[in-house]
C-alpha cells in the first residue's frame, strides 16, 4: 500500500502545504509588485513626517534651520534616500500596473523588460539622492 496521497482530481498536482517565500523563487514581475505595496507603505509613513518639516522650513528662517539640523544626522539622511526610492518605485511601478491594465506591455517578454526597467530606475533614483545628500 502507497503511503502517497493522491490528487483530488486526476491531472492534479499536489499543492503546497505553506508557503515560504524565502524559497520560492519569484519572477520579477512577483517583486516588483510587490515592492510597490511596501513603497506605498513607507510613503504613506514618511507623509506626517515631510509635512512637518515643510511647514516648519518655510514658517521661518529658525523652521528651516531646525528642519536643516533635525536631517543632518545620517539616520535622517537613510530615510530620506528610503523615501526618495519608494516615490520613485511607487510612481514608475503604477504606471506600469496601469498601462498593463489596458493591455500595454502584458506579453511576457515586455512584463518582465518593464519589471526590471521599474527596479532598475527607482534604484537609480535612490542612488541619485544618496549623491545629493552625502
Amino acid at each position: 500500500m502507497s503511503t502517497r496521497r493522491t490528487p483530488p482530481h486526476p491531472g492534479l498536482r499536489r499543492r503546497p502545504v505553506h508557503l515560504d517565500l524565502r524559497r520560492i523563487a519569484q519572477p520579477v514581475g512577483a517583486w516588483t509588485s510587490i515592492l510597490h505595496r511596501a513603497s506605498g507603505v513607507l510613503l504613506l509613513a514618511g507623509v506626517p513626517a515631510l509635512a512637518w518639516a515643510l511647514e516648519r522650513s518655510l514658517a521661518s528662517p529658525q523652521g528651516y534651520a531646525q528642519v536643516a539640523a533635525a536631517l543632518a544626522p545620517a539616520p535622517a539622511r537613510l530615510l530620506l534616500i528610503a523615501w526618495a526610492w519608494a516615490l520613485a518605485h511607487h510612481a514608475l511601478a503604477g504606471v506600469r500596473h496601469l498601462l498593463s491594465d489596458v493591455d500595454v506591455g502584458s506579453d511576457l517578454r515586455s512584463a518582465r523588460r518593464s519589471a526590471w526597467a521599474v527596479n532598475v530606475a527607482a534604484l537609480a533614483v535612490a542612488l541619485l539622492a544618496a549623491g545629493a545628500l552625502w
